[in-house]
């Protein structure tokens, strides 16, 4: 993984600060067959956190190429989801209008 003349990481360096996953985690998806950016997501929850990978996606993308030869411009991004939180019934059911 490391390119020539380039320091060797270690593996707990973290790659998704926000859901504290650390290099040796995506390497082991990606050893494990992990191909995509969604596969290493649901495989380790980098990606997942409060920024939900606007930090962490393009290190996964460049961990993803140098580890499996793909081309980084051919790997797509992850797919976007809004953060879930649940939500009390009544205001699923419009229980708080007019208050």
């Amino acid at each position: 993984m490391n390119e020539p003349g380039a320091p060797a990481l270690p593996g707990d360096t973290p790659i998704c600060r926000c859901e504290e996953v650390a290099l040796d985690a995506v390497l082991g998806a990606i050893a494990e067959g992990a191909r995509s950016v969604n596969d290493v997501k649901r495989r380790t929850r980098a990606g997942m956190g409060l920024c939900q990978g606007i930090y962490c996606t393009g290190t996964i993308v460049a961990l993803l190429a140098a580890e499996t030869g793909q081309d980084p411009a051919a790997i797509p991004p992850m797919t976007a989801r809004p953060p879930a939180r649940p939500l009390p019934l009544r205001l699923v059911a419009g229980a708080d209008e007019g208050r």
